[in-house]
């Protein structure tokens, strides 16, 4: 069971010591376990990953070093977001084995706030399409009821998230790529102005505005 009703609840849990962050992640690990074979949200699940900066997390907040409100939270990345060293797969069979020399800087940002990233998020195919399905992946499944569509292109964002596998996700968005999955999937979803976040080292899909 999630014991948090969102991330703020998590948050404030994990500032009063109430849970650890290497609990708060295992918890959501084992859900992520449990739900993505019938949900599909996720497309790699980072255990060892999560459960290292979820202790490196914990190791924080026990000298008093904790880096802001984010800090222990899980989170799942669109899999169009490069980290150095990660496969980014766009949601397409071409880059399955792509692998990023850099890291986006949104996620770097995240990352310095403390974040314990669960893993890569299903996607449409180079990010290109409102519903959520993909040949290669299979499609990403509703939480809410498996034969709908989750809506797209960040599918597995609005899955994982409504499904409760992570506390927050990273999507993209030039036509509707987060507020469709966050309607669709009965969550919510922040579209920044254009140009207030940085683009640098997402997957240069043609055409973008995210």
């Amino acid at each position: 069971m999630i014991p948090f009703a969102d991330l703020t609840e998590a948050a404030a849990a994990l500032e009063a010591r109430r849970i650890s962050a290497s609990e708060l992640a295992a918890l959501h690990l084992d859900r992520a376990a449990a739900l993505n074979p019938c949900i599909n949200a996720f497309v790699e699940i980072e255990a060892e990953t999560a459960m290292e900066a979820a202790r490196a997390s914990d190791a924080r907040r026990a000298r008093g070093a904790a880096r802001g409100v984010l800090d222990g939270v899980p989170v799942g990345y669109k899999d169009l977001f490069y980290r150095a060293g990660r496969v980014c797969g766009c949601g397409s069979r071409i880059r399955a084995d792509w692998v990023a020399d850099t890291t986006a800087t949104v996620v770097t940002r995240l990352e310095a706030a403390g974040v314990v990233p669960l893993g890569r998020l299903h996607m449409t195919e180079f990010a290109a399409g409102p519903t959520g399905l993909n040949e290669h992946l299979g499609p990403c499944r509703n939480p809410w009821d498996t034969t709908r569509i989750t809506g797209g292109s960040s599918s597995g964002a609005g899955a994982a998230l409504a499904a409760r596998m992570v506390l927050g996700a990273l999507g993209s968005d030039t036509g509707g790529s987060v507020r469709l999955p966050a309607a669709m999937c009965g969550v919510s979803a922040l579209f920044p102005t254009r140009g207030r976040v940085s683009r640098a080292g997402v997957a240069p899909l043609a055409p973008s505005m995210d």
